[in-house]
């Protein structure tokens, strides 16, 4: 699509919004003050968006939704009093009516699944062209769901990744005492328990992850995001 088909396919966007009469109620929530007046500024000269509060923090962007009631609330994640996807969880908890797309800087796995977790119905990125933004905006407000490229890529990828295995408590100890560069002897005495009783930890582990070395445990409980939990 050209610049110039862009621009027709979000006015008329924005044409047949304005015509119906109803703009779209938007509370930005950001804890940063340039960012978010850049955000108000964009969203301001869009004629069928109407952004009727800030917020400043996650705290501030509950009280304001409740109070103002908007159409969508376009939240960040990472911001003092409450997190993001936090916010998120209470603003759809207290009003399901009320839709949430995220626009952060933050496109981890865990961030991503986290807001989609907490109710938001879209993911977006401060680096998206404002074109992209505007669409999003207006995709959540009809009910759709709106994703970066990128953030879609990531959710196909985690969906497609085998489960992961259960691990015991004392079986992930015993793995990143290995991880570490541990000797059989030296977690037994870390760990205050027999030497045989880590051989016994580590062969469940060798079963449950289907290796059989030291190494490729730990190669595959990092693949697997095991050591990081």
């Amino acid at each position: 699509m050209t610049a110039s088909d862009r621009r027709d396919a979000s006015a008329t966007a924005s044409g047949s919004a304005t015509a119906s009469g109803s703009a779209i109620r938007v509370l930005v929530a950001d804890d940063h003050p340039v960012v978010r007046g850049g955000i108000v500024a964009l969203l301001g000269a869009a004629p069928d968006v109407e952004v009727v509060g800030e917020a400043a923090d996650g705290r501030e962007a509950v009280v304001l939704a409740s109070a103002l009631h908007p159409d969508l609330v376009l939240m960040d994640l990472r911001m003092p009093e409450l997190d993001g996807d936090q916010a998120t969880a209470r603003i759809v908890a207290s009003d399901p009516n009320v839709r949430v797309l995220v626009l952060t800087t933050y496109e981890t796995d865990d961030a991503i699944l986290s807001a989609i977790e907490a109710g938001a119905s879209g993911y977006l990125l401060k680096a998206a062209p404002q074109e992209e933004i505007l669409a999003g905006i207006r995709a959540v407000a009809r009910g759709e769901t709106a994703l970066a490229p990128s953030v879609a890529a990531a959710l196909v990828h985690r969906m497609r990744r085998p489960a992961a295995p259960a691990l015991s408590a004392r079986e992930l100890d015993v793995l990143r005492l290995v991880a570490q560069g541990l000797s059989n002897p030296q977690i037994a005495a870390r760990l205050f328990v027999a030497e045989a009783t880590v051989k016994t930890h580590l062969m469940h582990v060798f079963e449950k992850l289907d290796v059989s070395d030291r190494t490729r445990a730990v190669t595959k409980a990092m693949e697997l995001g095991l050591l990081s939990r």
